[in-house]
């Protein structure tokens, strides 16, 4: 029987230099995803959204690292809801919101499996690596920051979440669909041990053949792996509403056939969609696709 879903929302934007993506929950729900996870026959739990302050009541702090309590003290609450969904037999799906959420997801996930002498693996999508410093962030927006955050490198206010680090080993870390990268942080991505997929990659090699390549470094000795998929990693002609669009991403079947690849594994712990940006959407046209995608990294299938 198929584990029911605990729709987790984190309107998250605090991370990000772009207002807007703190609607991305909201638009993800209008989108139909309750409707399109029933067609699957699975349930869904909506748990509402995580409660987050706004830019404008707070204070954004050190310039290296904006926000940064504010959005640890969210993350640390995401960590705890997605861990004890996991306890309760739930599948996290978690909506933002900045991906700087992503701390707290991957937090919880590791946390559950931890607690069980089990490791995780992460399958990281998006066009940018995400692994910036307070140290190298040239702009000090912490939705730059996560995946490092989840190595155990950075700020301690991230990696320390639930009092462990790192949350899952840089061999088990699949980042896939890269293309913009900051100077200092392509020399951290070269030095981290992750695996690292640029677009060149999935243009020279084709998605098929990376996918089988990724699934076992994601499923190496671990209980399984969280997918974390920031939107701006699709191309924009097919996700335009999101704050930091990079030309030359995933088209609308790569982009389903790398979801459709995780459901086959059928190892995957939780899902993440972050960026969705309404402000700058069009008539929802990105968070339908986030719905889409969803809902084929949980088995929807053409036949």
């Amino acid at each position: 029987m198929s584990h029911p879903l605990r729709l987790i929302g984190v309107p998250m934007d605090l991370g990000a230099g772009r207002r807007g993506v703190d609607m991305g929950p909201s638009a993800f729900r209008l989108a139909g995803f309750a409707r399109a996870a029933a067609r699957l026959k699975r349930e869904v739990r909506d748990g509402g959204d995580v409660s987050v302050p706004t830019p404008e009541v707070r204070e954004s702090g050190e310039a290296r690292a904006r926000y940064l309590h504010e959005i640890a003290a969210a993350c640390d609450t995401v960590r705890v809801r997605v861990r004890d969904a996991l306890v309760d037999g739930e599948l996290p799906i978690v909506i933002g919101g900045d991906h700087s959420i992503a701390v707290g997801t991957v937090a919880g996930v590791a946390e559950h499996h931890r607690s069980r002498g089990e490791s995780i693996g992460l399958l990281w999508i998006d066009a940018h690596a995400d692994m910036n410093t307070p140290d190298t962030s040239p702009s000090g927006n912490v939705h730059g920051m996560p995946l490092s955050a989840c190595l155990g490198i950075g700020a301690p206010e991230l990696t320390e979440l639930g009092g462990f680090r790192p949350k899952v080993s840089r061999d088990k870390v699949v980042l896939l669909g890269v293309r913009a990268l900051d100077g200092r942080e392509k020399e951290i991505v070269n030095a981290s041990g992750v695996h690292a997929y640029t677009m060149r990659d999935v243009d020279e090699r084709g998605l098929q053949s990376i996918m089988t390549e990724a699934i076992g470094y994601l499923t190496d000795g671990t209980a399984g792996f969280h997918v974390s998929l920031d939107v701006d990693g699709l191309d924009p002609n097919v996700a335009p509403g999101v704050g930091t669009p990079v030309r030359g991403g995933l088209t609308f079947r790569e982009a389903h056939l790398i979801m459709e690849t995780v459901a086959d594994s059928g190892v995957a712990l939780s899902l993440e969609v972050t960026e969705i940006n309404p402000i700058l959407d069009q008539r929802n046209t990105t968070a339908e696709v986030a719905v889409d995608l969803v809902m084929s990294g949980l088995g929807k299938s053409i036949l």
